[in-house]
């Protein structure tokens, strides 16, 4: 039976399933190496028996290989998720929208600005519901962005934020509070989870790391500045830190400084060889720099304070730092914020090196007494509770399945078992 193509209606993020029905869902993203933290939301929706096909760019990536390993459907999208003028943009397009009719989604869920757009663009007539997953709010710093965006977002039936701080955005942008949900991508507990005693030793050993000294961890990609926001500077804030590192060194001799990533891209790995370059990283010898790290947990157990100071962000790698057991200093960008109270960590303004130092200082100090210790149980046990991954999971499970049920087919039925009890 042909699928009625009925007026579209915006349904709201709390509004009741229909258990007994599966919805048909695309789930589209620009990257096949990054947005691993989708992982957790396709199982999810699979588990409940939902058809989940996932739309992203031809070519490897590790989110291919983890999506191939779980046998999730892929499809390659014909669309490269770029916006400059051209003319294959307006084909590109077509094409996208040929396969969005062939693959016949009740919902189709987008986790970046550029996906968004083109779904945007390419769906009007399908009748298929739009969900806009969030993953930061890098874009809407951008207050030409942000115009657009006012207009354009009124396109998507739900809007699911990865933070309280981005979902309070798009509300001021205008977008009607029953088509916000806040959803944290949240991170794996049962993965990340703090290093016994016995696995600390042989991390720190491993890294030749004495138990006096005290190790800070920075882990995040490099990114190169952009033209639209922070012109010039890293949005990561590595620089920041770098800065700060040398005034704290100075005075604590008995530290090191782990930071683990390389750069996002060429341009990424350029500016991480200026930072290098700029702040005699290679002469330093209290700072170590890893690149290619696929596995970052025998790293945190070696820490004993993790240091998020973005620019802009979501929750970033705050939550595997907390989940790890490990305290943390943020910034005051994005949603960063969200991740830490002041049992757990500190918040300091965003680019400001002379706050960061000075938390770098508390946090030293606390190490020496021994009461650090008990920041990162306390940040284990608020990451536990608020940013569990399979918590967040069924959240984004209930809102997503919420929109496709309005667009559904009365035909497509399932038996209602085990996988939703």
């Amino acid at each position: 039976m042909r699928r009625s193509r009925g007026r579209r209606r915006h349904l709201a993020p709390d509004a009741p399933v229909d258990a007994g029905a599966s919805v048909r869902v695309v789930v589209m993203l620009k990257t096949t190496e990054g947005g691993r933290w989708i992982m957790p939301q396709v199982e999810e929706l699979r588990r409940r028996g939902n058809d989940v096909t996932v739309v992203l760019p031809p070519g490897a990536g590790r989110l291919r290989e983890q999506l191939d390993r779980a046998g999730v459907p892929m499809a390659d999208s014909p669309f490269r998720f770029r916006f400059r003028p051209s003319p294959s943009t307006p084909l590109q397009l077509w094409r996208l929208r040929r396969l969005l009719r062939r693959l016949r989604p009740d919902v189709v869920q987008c986790h970046h600005y550029h996906a968004a757009l083109a779904v945007r663009l390419c769906s009007p007539g399908l009748g298929v519901a739009r969900v806009f997953m969030v993953p930061g709010p890098l874009f809407l710093e951008s207050r030409w962005i942000r115009a657009v965006e006012r207009l354009l977002v009124r396109l998507d039936d739900v809007v699911i934020a990865g933070s309280v701080h981005t979902a309070a955005l798009y509300r001021r942008l205008g977008m009607p509070e029953h088509r916000v949900s806040m959803v944290p991508y949240g991170v794996d507990t049962a993965a990340f989870v703090p290093a016994d005693t016995a696995a600390r030793v042989v991390a720190r050993r491993q890294f030749g790391l004495p138990d006096d000294v005290f190790v800070v961890i920075m882990v995040a990609y490099v990114y190169a500045p952009r033209s639209i926001v922070h012109r010039g500077l890293g949005i990561k804030g590595h620089d920041v830190l770098l800065a700060a590192w040398r005034a704290f060194r100075s005075e604590r001799p008995r530290s090191r400084l782990v930071l683990v990533g390389a750069g996002w891209d060429a341009a990424g790995e350029e500016h991480r060889q200026d930072l290098i370059s700029r702040f005699d990283v290679l002469g330093d010898p209290s700072i170590d720099w890893f690149a290619g790290v696929v596995d970052v947990r025998r790293y945190y157990a070696t820490a004993d304070l993790s240091v998020s100071p973005s620019r802009s962000e979501n929750h970033g790698a705050a939550l595997e730092a907390g989940a790890s057991g490990v305290a943390s200093i943020v910034s005051t960008a994005g949603g960063l914020g969200e991740t830490v109270d002041a049992a757990c960590g500190w918040v300091v303004p965003a680019g400001d090196v002379a706050a960061l130092t000075a938390a770098l200082r508390a946090a030293e100090a606390e190490f020496r007494s021994g009461a650090l210790t008990r920041r990162g149980r306390l940040a284990r046990e608020r990451t536990e509770r608020l940013f569990d991954s399979g918590d967040c999971a069924r959240a984004m499970a209930d809102v997503v399945e919420a929109a496709g049920g309005g667009h559904r087919s009365p035909t497509r039925r399932r038996t209602v078992g085990a996988a939703r009890r």
